[in-house]
């Protein structure tokens, strides 16, 4: 099992710099930057990779609605270039409320958009001329479409890699399914060892069956609020505004995936509480009614051996890379116990 960190979308370049620049020190594995309405991902990444030498740095992730598939392929062999063949490509769907709210784009065939944006990825990297005839986009665009002088055209520069590893954040089983067969990585949130093969088990087995062997093993991506101690209690409340947040406010009733999520895990009362506050405004009361339970059983929050039990359960279900976000602002206390997850790692 690997360790990474997930840093904060909304937080500083330098301090995040020193963070990372620290844990690289300590032997962590990834460090992986969101992109979601705040600054953009790539300029961070770029600013990591000029000050790291040998952590992997990832996006985690990009929503494919926002950039061309080409456009996504170049930014990745970009960062993969500057990092030394360190850059992980991670992309996701986001959700209406950022791709439409935000963005302005139709929130649309998210399944066969996915498939066909790392179909075309990938033709960039191996420097192919790049033809695509897809549902959701056209390279180069046909004739009756545009002016009939697009012709195919092949990256200039040779990348480090000709195959960047590739991560989906995907929840809905047909997600999962196809991330299964054809990426790198799965990073898949708020994820309960214990219901993880009930609500993903069979798409996960369905996608294996038909992935190509050169990908290697699905590496397994999980993002975890970290605390390790015996008075570190209160700190379950720290990760309450992240899922209170999903669960309530990442989309309208009955098109919401986390909302989903939370019900499939069986706190579906709960959820639907929990956005009925959160829609009306109410958004103190909807993280006061998150129940540490569920805090729990998705992060790593208490006692040593505690961590270490639900470790073990994370490492059981098929996590193969815990990402751990300190639920701290002391720089000496978030070193400490990203060292001590190293320790504890099966």
């Amino acid at each position: 099992m690997r360790t990474g960190i997930f840093l904060d979308y909304s937080g500083g370049f330098r301090e995040a710099v020193e963070h990372i620049v620290a844990v690289e020190k300590a032997g962590v594995d990834i460090a992986l930057v969101a992109e979601a309405y705040s600054y953009d991902a790539v300029s961070q990444l770029g600013y990591l990779a000029a000050k790291t030498s040998t952590i992997e740095l990832g996006s985690g992730v990009f929503p494919i609605y926002t950039r061309t598939p080409s456009l996504l392929a170049m930014t990745a062999a970009g960062l993969d270039f500057v990092s030394d063949g360190r850059f992980r490509l991670g992309i996701g769907t986001s959700g209406p409320q950022v791709v439409e709210g935000f963005h302005g784009v139709p929130f649309d065939a998210p399944l066969g958009r996915t498939r066909e944006v790392v179909d075309i990825c990938r033709q960039v990297w191996r420097r192919e001329r790049v033809q695509h005839q897809g549902r959701s986009y056209q390279i180069p665009l046909p004739a009756d479409q545009g002016t009939g002088l697009g012709k195919p055209l092949q990256l200039i520069n040779h990348p480090v890699r000709e195959r960047i590893p590739i991560t989906i954040a995907a929840l809905g089983p047909k997600n999962v399914e196809l991330t299964a067969e054809i990426a790198e990585g799965w990073q898949p949130v708020f994820f309960y060892p214990e219901k993880a093969d009930d609500v993903w088990g069979d798409a996960l087995r369905a996608g294996k069956a038909k992935r190509d062997s050169t990908l290697g093993d699905l590496d397994v991506m999980v993002g975890v609020s970290l605390a390790i101690g015996d008075d570190v209690e209160e700190r379950l409340n720290w990760a309450k505004p992240h899922l209170a947040l999903y669960i309530g406010g990442m989309g309208a009733k009955g098109q919401n995936f986390y909302h989903k999520l939370a019900t499939r895990y069986g706190y579906g009362e709960v959820a639907d509480h929990i956005q009925e506050l959160f829609l009306s405004g109410r958004k103190a009361e909807a993280i006061a009614a998150v129940p540490d339970e569920l805090v729990r059983n998705v992060n790593l929050i208490g006692p040593r051996g505690f961590v270490k039990e639900r470790i073990a359960a994370f490492a059981e279900s098929g996590v193969t890379t815990l990402l751990a976000t300190p639920t701290t602002t002391d720089a000496g206390e978030y070193i400490s116990w990203v060292e001590e997850l190293q320790q504890l790692l099966p």
